[in-house]
């Protein structure tokens, strides 16, 4: 599976911006997916994510209600919304999927290379 992020930039406090991540090499709706991200000095989090068993997306406290995952099967792209951005949202984020079927107890084998996301106050 090859991931490839979009959408990163640099904004102010309070704006948006939206993440894309191009995905190919196996069948897309059998995909978990989710994103992460890392900042400076700081641990890999987890964001958002779909299962691939389907229901609802599943969000990050910090995250929910500001940000919001979808996807488009038809086009094999994940997306993320992210709405009244923080400074603290700061970091480099991440596109991943894995072939588990819980994406709440997945590893997660495939990456992308990241997008840079830079919010001023």
């Amino acid at each position: 599976v090859q991931l490839v992020e979009s959408g990163g930039g640099s904004v102010q406090a309070g704006g948006s911006l939206r993440l894309s991540c191009a995905a190919s090499g196996r069948t897309f709706s059998e995909l978990g997916l989710g994103w992460f991200r890392q900042a400076p000095g700081k641990a890999r989090e987890f964001v958002a994510a779909f299962s691939r068993i389907g229901g609802s997306p599943f969000y990050a406290d910090s995250v929910k209600g500001r940000f919001t995952i979808s996807r488009d099967n038809a086009k094999s792209t994940l997306y993320l919304q992210m709405n009244s951005l923080k400074p603290e949202d700061t970091a480099v984020y991440y596109c991943a999927a894995t072939t588990d079927f819980d994406s709440r107890r997945a590893r997660w084998p495939y990456w992308g290379q990241g997008t840079q996301v830079t919010v001023s106050s």
